[in-house]
């Protein structure tokens, strides 16, 4: 089967069928027409033959710091939508959030012969903005904003300053607040997220005291000990913030652990659950897990209000909100950062586009089991 066999068929030109092939603009009527002599007789371009004669492979590499992370699942749906749509395929590399695997993988693709590469970034470092600067191939990063490439990134600041006011009107006034946290090496989730926390704090004429901040990895697990550590040495806690929803699900289970209920009917976690405890970035695993993870109230004679704690995360995992009935936390429009991410992507390789971009995406506040604000 040939371009000309399927103009044949299709009654249209050669020309509408290579146009259509390689995304460029035919009419809606010619478009159906093709697509269905497409569809019946299972015509497939040669790869090979396209980038021939596009010098364009219809790959794109797409660099990952987690595959079983619920957040990057949703980013990489948008990506997929986007790249199958405009006939892309894409070549996925996870780096266990390892930054010198990114850099590796970044060179990798630079070689390889795709057309562009989307970085789904933790940290941007001395080598990545190196790398950047002296691409080759338009890149796009996801998740981090930087002046060294088209980037799509989230309200970070603005989201912790918004769970800084919450966190204030949730502790009382004779409560502490503490904040589990990640390394300000990721100026997303671990600086952006802190600064605007305490931001929102100040702004309702409270403070974070250090003594009462602690660092995690992006694991429940770490969370998990982290909490602990503030149990262990702070007895006068009204809020437990944590800097993503995986943290916060370790907080938890340490509460639940040392008998601590959760405020404002937070559900504790059975101790028989240890869903939220895998070692993993995020909380998406095997959903077969779920009809197991079974919830109890906290005894009754527990319930006096200096035994209560409230916890809150970033990120709205569906996962955590399953297993809990919800916790106060902040949505981010994952799969969305990801479709404007394959659209800028390929709107560079395309058409040219040579305009540096920062696309700023908003957030959206959510009161656990009440919803968003």
């Amino acid at each position: 089967m040939t371009i000309k066999e399927i103009a044949r068929l299709a009654n249209v030109s050669s020309a509408a069928v290579s146009r259509y092939l390689n995304g460029g603009y035919i009419s809606e009527e010619k478009r159906a027409q093709i697509r269905k002599v497409i569809e019946e007789t299972g015509y497939h371009p040669s790869a090979q033959a396209r980038t021939l004669r596009t010098k364009r492979a219809s790959l794109i590499g797409v660099v990952v710091p987690k595959i079983n992370s619920e957040s990057i699942s949703r980013v990489t749906e948008g990506i997929g939508n986007v790249l199958a749509a405009r006939g892309y395929q894409m070549l996925l590399a996870s780096t266990d959030n390892n930054a010198k695997k990114e850099i590796e993988y970044l060179h990798l693709f630079e070689k390889y012969p795709v057309d562009g590469i989307i970085l789904i970034g933790t940290m941007i470092t001395a080598e990545h903005r190196r790398f950047l600067k002296n691409a080759r191939i338009p890149v796009v990063v996801t998740g981090q904003n930087t002046k060294y490439a088209n980037c799509v990134y989230h309200d970070d600041y603005g989201a912790g300053k918004a769970m800084g006011k919450l966190a204030a009107s949730l502790s009382g006034k004779h409560k502490h607040i503490a904040y589990i946290g990640v390394t300000r090496e990721d100026k997303a989730a671990g600086a952006a997220r802190e600064d605007g926390f305490r931001a929102g704090l100040r702004a309702e004429g409270r403070e974070l005291e250090e003594e009462y901040v602690r660092i995690s990895a992006f694991r429940a697990e770490s969370g998990y000990e982290a909490a602990l550590s503030l149990l262990d040495e702070e007895t006068d806690i009204g809020v437990i913030s944590c800097a993503t929803d995986t943290i916060a699900a370790g907080a938890i289970r340490a509460l639940r652990d040392r008998g601590i209920i959760l405020a404002q009917d937070q559900p504790a976690l059975r101790q028989d659950q240890p869903a939220l405890l895998q070692d993993r970035s995020d909380l998406a695993q095997d959903r077969s897990v779920l009809p197991q993870a079974r919830l109890v109230l906290p005894d009754a004679d527990a319930s006096a209000d200096s035994c209560r704690i409230a916890v809150t995360g970033f990120g709205d995992n569906q996962l955590l909100k399953a297993a809990t009935g919800g916790i106060p936390t902040v949505h981010f429009g994952y799969k969305t950062s990801g479709i404007r991410s394959a659209e800028l992507l390929l709107d560079v390789i395309e058409r040219g586009e040579k305009i540096p971009v920062e696309m700023k995406l908003g957030f959206r506040l959510v009161r656990g089991s009440e919803g968003s604000m």
